[in-house]
């Protein structure tokens, strides 16, 4: 399969990865035949990006870093658990644990991790599927940073609930103080529960502090901020840049992965974004490329030991050629690169 933007699908494309609802129904499941409506009905959701079968990339497998179930399962604890709020009632707390310690063990039970998906997002999805990203994403890293099997699951908890006080925003306001008050209100709500580790409240309130003190919302300094939140913070950044419909303009992995190295050190701690980065496919697998050596391909493999330099399948023509001509390893042929990732 290959990564292909939505402006580019066809009549007859054969969709390759599952796309997801907020709540976690399955919206249109991988292998159905894209028609002019199917594609119409993409477009208005707002999605940008998706996976789609392709017979010249029948060996390439595009995997996600936890199951279907598991991401599945999580939306919809996520879903339940905002209602709740809502609502005034208590987070279900039992079958909360028991989806992130699904996805912990998942996790933990990978030898080699290498994040190289990119998150299908439709406009109604976009607050959950970041919520569980994220949670995915910290937990990856916490893993790393070899922190233990408790610690990771008060992580992983804090992760998947971090954003839990913008429910009690209006989100339709573009007041951009009025939305800085959700770390305060996510916190006030979390500290409340007995059932939760505090820590957990702390991660709400404090995964938008900074380093150098420019965070929000009590401008914390380095020594003052929870190691636990600042994983989170960086696992936020990285998915609210890489994503749709995130007050920020979505930019390409490799973009994020060189914005991150650049903060690394002065917002966040230069250890932990290192070790987030060594876990990050900087061109994820199924994207299409133009290589310095004018050639187009599509990236179809992965070096752990060095995740900027993946393994790239190029074809005769600049439109897609019918046959295959070679494969570069790019960390053998040390003077290809990547010029362009191409939409």
């Amino acid at each position: 399969m290959r990564q292909i933007s939505v402006n580019s699908l066809t009549v007859g494309d054969v969709l390759g990865k599952t796309i997801f609802s907020s709540s976690g129904r399955i919206l249109l499941s991988k292998g159905v035949k894209l028609t002019s409506v199917f594609i119409a009905k993409l477009r208005d959701m707002g999605i940008s990006i998706l996976y789609i079968e392709d017979e010249r990339f029948d060996d390439v497998i595009v995997e996600d870093v936890i199951n279907e179930e598991h991401r599945r399962d999580a939306l919809e604890i996520l879903e339940k658990s905002t209602r709740s709020v809502r609502l005034g009632k208590n987070l279900e707390c039992f079958e909360l644990k028991k989806v992130i310690n699904n996805i912990v063990e998942e996790i933990l039970f990978k030898k080699d991790i290498l994040v190289n998906m990119m998150d299908i997002r439709s406009k109604d999805n976009q607050m959950f599927a970041h919520s569980v990203n994220v949670c995915v994403l910290s937990t990856v890293l916490g893993k790393a940073l070899l922190l233990d099997r408790e610690k990771l699951e008060t992580l992983a908890i804090g992760a998947i609930l971090h954003d839990i006080g913008k429910v009690q925003i209006d989100l339709t306001s573009e007041e951009g103080e009025l939305l800085k008050t959700h770390t305060t209100l996510g916190f006030e709500y979390l500290k409340k529960r007995k059932d939760l580790n505090l820590i957990i409240a702390h991660i709400a309130f404090q995964h938008h502090e900074h380093m150098n003190g420019t965070g929000y919302p009590r401008h914390l300094k380095e020594g003052e901020i929870h190691p636990l939140a600042q994983i989170v913070a960086i696992a936020d950044f990285y998915d609210k840049f890489t994503s749709d419909h995130s007050a920020e303009q979505r930019i390409m992995p490799h973009e994020a992965c060189e914005v991150l190295m650049g903060i690394a050190g002065t917002l966040y701690p230069l250890e932990m974004v290192r070790q987030f980065l060594k876990n990050i496919a900087a061109y994820p697998t199924g994207v299409t490329v133009r290589l310095n050596t004018g050639e187009i391909g599509v990236v179809v493999d992965q070096n752990l030991s060095m995740p900027a330099r993946p393994v790239v399948r190029v074809f005769d023509e600049l439109e897609f050629g019918k046959n295959v001509t070679k494969e570069y390893d790019m960390v053998e042929k040390r003077t290809i690169f990547i010029e362009k990732v191409l939409g």
